[in-house]
């Protein structure tokens, strides 16, 4: 699945010159947590979020600099940041800049790997470098439930040959996967032998030998070795 399948569009966003007072009735009537920032021609110029209006001299949450003035002079802006995330009036002046941004092509798995690495919520979807939607850790997970309640159509059941020849092609170059003379299929049962390093291991074979269409269950015949660290 790619960006296109599961994005939300169209997007709801904001521009450098919306009003912070503007954006956050915006917020709340839409229900969402946070907003593109697009420019004139509808490019990504910006992300803003709830995160950025925490601290509002509005209601009295904004930073307090509680550090002797002359380190701040030595060492830093003298909370000039905090007072703009506190003050300024515009989206503008608030928006973290330059955000990461995916293409509509771009897989989930690349996208999930995007989320994960940058510690962001969200990404917006561009095409030709224009906004047309926005992924959010929520539409992923609303793909994996969805993807999980698609019931498979009938087939013919696949015979214990066939189960054991998908299994060995899925772990072939998994550095964790057992030796194919350590697996046996026999009416629809898979049966594990062997010598087992760890129980990430085991846990990982069971997942991909229960993953296989027309297996019954997973039977574990294997010994720790030396000793498996959890047993």
């Amino acid at each position: 699945m790619q960006a296109r399948d599961v994005m939300t569009s169209p997007v709801v966003s904001v521009t450098p010159e919306t009003r912070v007072h503007d954006l956050a009735r915006l917020l709340v009537q839409h229900r969402i947590s946070a907003a593109p920032v697009v420019d004139q021609d509808e490019r990504v110029v910006g992300m803003i979020s709830e995160g950025d209006l925490l601290h509002r001299e509005e209601i009295g949450t904004e930073k307090r600099n509680r550090r002797s003035w002359w380190l701040d002079m030595l060492g830093s802006d003298g909370g000039a940041a905090d007072y703009i995330k506190s003050h300024a009036p515009t989206v503008g002046e608030i928006m973290t800049r330059e955000p990461i941004c995916v293409k509509e092509d771009t897989s989930l798995a690349d996208i999930a790997a995007v989320l994960e690495s940058h510690h962001i919520k969200r990404v917006p979807v561009l095409r030709d470098g224009r906004l047309v939607g926005i992924v959010s850790r929520s539409n992923l997970v609303q793909a994996l439930a969805s993807a999980l309640a698609v019931e498979a159509a009938p087939e013919a059941l696949a015979s214990d040959a066939e189960m054991r020849a998908m299994l060995m092609g899925d772990l072939a170059g998994r550095g964790w996967a057992f030796p194919g003379r350590n697996i046996v299929v026999r009416d629809g049962v898979v049966h594990l032998w062997g010598t087992v390093w760890s129980r990430d291991q085991l846990d990982a074979m069971r997942i991909a030998s229960q993953s296989i269409p027309g297996v019954k269950r997973v039977e574990d015949h294997t010994i720790p070795y030396p000793i498996m660290p959890g047993l």
